[in-house]
């Protein structure tokens, strides 16, 4: 395979270098366009290794040895269009690799010919040839495949040099034709025969001859000054040794009548495929398919294209007639500007039927038809409104391929269609139809284009096209890629320059067969609902037909021009139901952890601690002087019961007393007044102390005295109106537990936070900490720093309750 690697420009020269596969040695090619310079004579400044060279629409008038001496890798020569009059071929003797030389529309009278036997086309049409310029040498070019000719007078002996050479196109492009020798076309031995005829020439013996020369006849400049030899006569004389299957004429200019004549000649000749291009006819009408001879005939397809009609003395049925009555498989007869068409009222034979650019209208489908083997129908371009007209028309057909695109179809809702069964193939696009046209569709139905119509949205309730596999809804109003749930075979789906913001869930979950798809050019709202569409093309890469160019964000606007493969949509800020389970997950793990730290560190108690410790903080900072303006002597009165002494000896009092003796602790026995009751020692010695410390413990509950002294405690406390009493809760004590007998402590105990002893070794400098923080008081009146000594005595009396005796020396 060659592989263009470089390109140069010099004066009109374009260089291309060629490289093959390695196995094979480097080829340059070097194409030199000198055409349309006003050259008088070739330039002798070109570039040797040119393979190409074109000098054509230049003024060249003679051709010299020298001017192509040095192009020895020369393979195309042009020298169209310009002024040579006279060829020598030995001017090429030297370029053993010519291949192509074009001398046409020049103005050579004569050739002296040289044996080029690498030459492969040679064109010599369009000259001043009086005859044809044929020799012995061209006969020797045994490599020639295509020839040119031109002449004015054509000759038997003129094609009995090169009739041996098996050539595949013989074109003879004519200026000028003053006479033909009959039979001289059928010497030569040609694939395909192409003769352009000067204005105002009698064709009629060169279409007869031309016929038996070779397998395509293709002819040009058919005018009305054709003299038409017996009609009979001719027709007998074709049939015997007729070659050609497929005629092609163009740009026809003959009466109705003449235009007749030409298909009836030709419907009983060897012609199989006849094509007439750019024709206009019309005049007098005297002979209709009344007069044509349908019998004998391999005439399989008949194509008029481009026609345009004169005004007709009869109507037109009659023509239409002329052509629906042919036996023939395929008739097309397009750009006629036709209104109407009429059938045989028998069943005909045509399977293909293409009536494209005319001007047909929903009468063509009043009356009905006969067309049981018709499997293609083309109706493009016309002015066709109901669909379901054309239902009907076609119902009875075996039609596979339907085409009415660019007409004015629309549907309503309450119309019947009926259409056939085989019918796969259906094109709709450019026309007026809106959702509805999905109630009007054949069941089995595989093909199926509505591009360019009016449609909105697909309605659910449709029938299912279980058989739909390439859908086209491109430039339409859609607001949403459609759902498959009634398409389960699409595999194609184009739903380009429509109005899709983002995709529904139901294409993804329903449309899984779908292995191409064109969803360029819609306006993309890039949010989160376009994620799963971005990663569609990522898993299925080659699906997005124009990916991903056509594919751009319209919203929001700062995404506005970006493309969507550009766009970083994550998983985790889209999907809602993720986010929330991996929420869950981290709250279920951090309550793990908290709870584990509960479990091991005891944390709700340290918390309850940092909490007591900063309510005890703001009731000191909140305490004013005038609240402190009291008669107190000691820090602390401590009740406690003698179950608990110890832990009060061991534990409370050193701690309070470790940091520099200046705590003064309060027992009601060791600052008992002689003469005073118990219950006046307790009171007075609460009154003296800035605060009360209650050591709670179930023993502390079951004694009466204990309790006596918190429920002074108690009502001591709405007295100062201030929290001056502190209870440690030694050990657990549940409510439930507390005698009812002693409401005043159950009471306390809900009212007042309290601060609970550890039984972790290491929780107790937080602890301390709190305790210490809860007793901290100025003493309004100024003391010496006594010495305490403290010991504890532990007495159970009548009374039951627990004494600790306390000995103060003040200096």
């Amino acid at each position: 395979m060659k592989l263009i690697r470089s390109i140069y420009i010099f004066c009109g020269i374009v260089m291309s270098v060629h490289g093959r596969t390695s196995e094979l040695p480097e080829e340059r090619e070097l194409t030199t366009n000198c055409s349309n310079m006003s050259l008088r004579k070739v330039p002798t400044d070109l570039t040797p290794t040119t393979t190409t060279l074109d000098l054509s629409y230049n003024l060249l008038f003679q051709l010299q040895h020298s001017d192509f001496h040095s192009f020895s890798k020369l393979k195309i020569l042009i020298l169209c269009h310009n002024r040579i009059q006279e060829l020598d071929i030995k001017t090429f003797e030297f370029n053993k690799e010519l291949q192509y030389l074009d001398v046409s529309y020049n103005r050579l009278k004569t050739v002296t010919w040289y044996s080029l036997a690498s030459l492969r086309q040679l064109d010599l049409s369009f000259n001043d040839f009086d005859s044809m310029p044929i020799s012995e040498e061209t006969g020797n070019m045994s490599h020639l495949e295509i020839l040119g000719l031109s002449a004015a007078k054509i000759r038997k002996s003129d094609f009995q040099k090169i009739a041996h050479l098996h050539l595949n196109t013989v074109f003879l492009g004519l200026r000028t034709l003053s006479h033909y020798e009959e039979g001289s076309l059928p010497i030569l031995n040609t694939t395909k025969l192409h003769i352009v005829l000067p204005i105002n020439t009698n064709f009629w013996d060169l279409l007869r001859d031309g016929i038996k020369t070779s397998k395509i006849l293709e002819m040009t400049n058919l005018d009305g000054k054709s003299q038409f030899a017996s009609h009979e006569t001719q027709q007998n004389l074709i049939l015997e040794n007729a070659k050609t299957s497929i005629l092609l004429l163009n740009k026809v200019d003959l009466p109705w009548d003449d235009l007749f004549l030409i298909l009836q000649f030709v419907w009983h000749t060897s012609v199989e495929y006849f094509q007439i291009q750019h024709v206009i006819f019309g005049g007098k009408v005297y002979l209709d398919h009344n007069s044509f001879d349908y019998s004998n005939t391999v005439m399989r397809t008949i194509n008029l294209e481009h026609v345009h009609f004169r005004v007709f003395n009869i109507p037109q049925e009659r023509v239409y007639l002329l052509f629906t009555k042919m036996a023939i498989d395929n008739l097309t007869i397009l750009d006629a500007q036709m209104p109407h068409m009429l059938f045989p009222t028998y069943p005909t034979r045509f399977q293909y039927l293409n009536f494209a650019s005319n001007i047909f209208t929903d009468d063509v489908f009043r009356k009905p038809v006969q067309l049981p083997h018709l499997k293609t129908l083309i109706l493009k371009d016309n002015k066709l409104e109901t669909l379901s007209l054309v239902s009907c028309f076609v119902r009875n057909t075996s039609l596979e391929h339907l085409d009415l695109s660019q007409n004015l179809l629309q549907y309503e809702n309450d119309e019947k269609c009926l259409w056939p069964e085989t019918l796969i193939t259906m094109n709709l696009s450019f026309n007026k139809l809106a959702d509805s046209v999905f109630r009007c569709l054949p069941r089995n139905i595989q093909m199926l284009d509505l591009n360019n119509n009016n449609i909105h949205t697909v309605p659910k309730e449709i029938i299912h096209l279980t058989s739909l596999q390439e859908l086209n809804l491109a430039f339409n109003f859609l607001t949403d890629l459609p759902g498959c749930s009634h398409f389960r075979r699409l595999s194609v789906l184009n739903i380009e320059m429509n109005l899709i913001l983002s995709p529904s869930v139901d294409f993804f979950q329903s449309c899984q067969e779908v292995k191409t798809l064109n969803a360029g050019g819609n306006p993309f709202r890039c949010t989160c609902e376009l994620r799963d569409f971005i990663q569609l093309e990522k898993y299925s890469e080659g699906m997005m037909v124009g990916w991903s160019d056509s594919y751009i964000c319209e919203y929001p606007l700062d995404l506005k021009g970006t493309q969507l493969k550009d766009v970083h949509l994550s998983e985790l800020s889209c999907n809602i139901a993720l986010l929330i389970v991996i929420i869950v997950i981290i709250m279920l793990v951090l309550g793990m952890a908290v709870a584990l730290c509960c479990l091991r560190f005891d944390l709700p108690w340290y918390l309850r601690m940092l909490g007591q410790w900063a309510r005890t903080w703001y009731r000191v900072r909140k305490t004013t002087q005038g609240q402190l303006k009291r008669n107190i002597q000691f820090h602390v009165f401590i009740s406690f019961c003698e179950h608990d002494s110890a832990w009060v000896k061991h534990e409370l009092i050193p701690n309070l007393e470790k940091e520099d003796g200046s705590v003064l602790i309060c027992f009601h026995e060791g600052n008992s007044d002689p003469g005073k009751s118990i219950t006046e020692d307790i009171i007075n010695c609460m009154e003296k102390s800035s605060k009360s410390i209650f050591v709670l413990s179930p023993n502390f509950v079951q004694s009466e005295w204990c309790h006596y002294e918190l429920y002074f405690g108690h009502h001591h406390l709405f007295h100062k109106g201030s929290d001056d009493i502190i209870l440690i809760l030694l050990e657990p004590i549940p409510l439930y537990c507390i005698p009812t007998r002693y409401p005043a402590l159950k009471a306390l105990m809900e009212k007042k936070a309290y601060l609970e002893w550890p039984k972790d070794r290491r929780k107790c400098c937080l602890f301390w900490a709190n305790l210490r923080a809860a007793i901290h008081v100025n003493l309004l009146e100024t003391r010496e720093v006594c010495e305490l000594q403290t010991f504890t005595e532990l007495n159970e009396g009548s009374r039951g309750s627990a004494i600790s005796l306390i000995k103060t020396d003040c200096l």
